[in-house]
């Protein structure tokens, strides 16, 4: 019952007028609070709004200025770099090449100065006829080779070259005196010339003094199969077909005066060189004529002349086989190649070189050589040099000699191996009586020549390989020959005092290096 009375009692107070309107009131100020206090946050929300709008732009501001300084920074950066790259190209364009040999030969008996040990030191090396040159050289001798390479935007290509070469047999640190320094090489090259189209888009077009790009020889018996060398010009890799392809070239050479004196430029006779070089695959097929005017007025000086002057004219030919293989037996590398000359062409390996031939003289050269690794510590190179050679200087007379050459390279470690070398070279010499400045008079002599040498040698790696250099290496060299063959002349190697057939022995050190 109290409580009924009470909550009644309540109900009253609460529906009186009086407690409506105190609530009312109340009511509508808390309202007011609260819009108050809502008001105040979103015063304070657009305050912090604005302090952030105005820190952005600060930001965006700050960014905008660094973003200035990168864009100032790159493109620094971006002539710099085209600035090194123009730096770049230009230095990457340059190469060095080069080939150098120097050795020391100790032998007693080689002292006079008549002596010319060296791979063409016995008579038949007048002609060509060279023996194998390991343990055989006293000389130093070198080639350096600078060239310039550049490719252009439209894709044509050019190459500059220049070789500087010496040689000498002075052991003197200062040879100035004796130097043959010489300016061997210097010509340019112009390729992939955009304007060129069908059997000429990929040809080279060259001019200067240069040895001609397709020269092979017989590193072993340091002689060129062939060689062809002077001052002109041609173009390279004319294509045909996917496998045919042809060179052409001018070169002039020079013989001197007809009287055989120092010339002038003007009295100086020329031998002009027309050649085209063919390749059909592995073959080569080789084609020069030549020509030197008044090159007939030269008198081919000798005491028993019955053909009194050189000659005119002359061609030359040359069938060659290029393998990938040791002539089909094994794996390895060969060449062979068959070459004639007439008249002036009769100077087969150096052509259009010798200004003293007649017009009748004929020459036929053999070549051959190979290289094969027999297992993994044995590696064998063997050579043939040979030719035939008539009316070459005077009617009647007659050069022919064959050399024969083999190279073995043994295995020890990475980095040493033991080579051995042996060479047999027969010769029977005809000059009637043929007459030189520098050898005098040549005389008729048959007999045959052998050398063996013996030679560790050191490298850095690839000891097997025939053609990787550097090299150093000590020799020793044993050689003899037909007592004979000394009479050949009194001005030659066989023919100098003290040197003569017997038995020589010769002992050395020797670098050689390319690159």
């Amino acid at each position: 019952m109290k409580i009924s009375a009470l909550a009644v009692t309540i109900g009253l107070l609460l529906s009186s007028p009086f407690y409506a309107s105190a609530a009312s009131t109340d009511s509508l100020e808390a309202r007011l609070n609260a819009m108050e206090l809502r008001l105040q946050q979103a015063e304070a929300r657009a305050q912090a709004a604005e302090a952030r709008a105005e820190a952005s732009e600060k930001e965006t501001r700050r960014l905008a200025a660094r973003t200035t300084q990168t864009e100032q920074k790159t493109q620094q950066v971006e002539q710099q770099t085209t600035a090194l790259a123009k730096q770049k190209s230009f230095t990457d364009g340059f190469e060095f090449h080069g080939y150098a040999r120097s050795g020391l030969s100790i032998n007693d008996s080689t002292t006079s100065s008549k002596t010319d040990i060296g791979p063409g030191m016995s008579p038949a090396g007048q002609t060509g006829g060279h023996i194998g040159r390991l343990g055989n050289e006293d000389e130093t001798y070198l080639e350096l080779k600078l060239e310039h390479k550049q490719k252009l935007d439209n894709g044509a290509t050019t190459r500059f070259k220049v070789m500087m070469a010496d040689g000498q047999r002075s052991y003197n640190d200062w040879t100035a005196a004796s130097s043959d320094l010489n300016i061997r090489e210097a010509f340019v090259e112009l390729g992939s010339l955009p304007s060129f189209s069908g059997i000429f888009k990929d040809t080279t077009l060259w001019a200067g003094k240069r040895f001609d790009r397709d020269n092979f020889d017989i590193h072993w018996l340091d002689s060129d199969v062939i060689f062809l060398a002077g001052t002109g010009g041609g173009i390279y890799d004319v294509k045909w077909s996917d496998d045919a392809k042809s060179n052409f070239s001018l070169y002039g050479r020079s013989f001197g005066s007809p009287d055989g004196s120092n010339s002038t430029i003007n009295e100086d006779i020329k031998n002009y060189v027309l050649t085209a070089n063919n390749y059909v695959g592995p073959f080569q097929f080789m084609l020069s004529g030549m020509k030197a005017k008044d090159n007939e007025a030269r008198p081919n000086t000798s005491a028993d002349v019955t053909n009194i002057h050189a000659g005119d004219k002359g061609y030359h030919a040359m069938v060659a086989y290029h393998g990938d293989s040791f002539y089909g037996l094994r794996e390895g590398t060969s060449k062979t190649a068959i070459l004639y000359g007439h008249g002036l062409g009769g100077e087969v390996k150096n052509v259009g070189s010798d200004g003293n031939l007649t017009n009748d003289a004929n020459t036929w050269r053999f070549a051959t050589y190979g290289t094969t690794a027999l297992n993994k510590t044995w590696s064998f190179a063997p050579s043939i040099l040979a030719q035939t050679s008539s009316d070459r200087y005077v009617k009647g007379d007659s050069y022919n000699w064959i050399t024969f050459n083999a190279r073995l390279i043994q295995e020890i470690t990475e980095n040493f191996a033991l080579a051995y070398e042996g060479s047999y070279q027969y010769m029977d010499l005809d000059p009637k009586g043929y007459t030189t400045s520098n050898m005098g008079r040549l005389n008729k002599v048959s007999g045959g020549f052998y050398k063996l040498t013996f030679a560790p040698t050191f490298k850095v790696g690839d000891i097997g390989n025939f053609f990787s250099r550097p090299e150093l290496r000590v020799f020793a060299s044993y050689m003899d020959w037909d007592k004979r063959l000394d009479n050949y002349s009194s001005e030659d190697t066989f023919g100098s005092t003290g040197f003569k057939a017997g038995g020589e022995w010769n002992f050395g050190i020797q670098m050689e290096t390319w690159f």
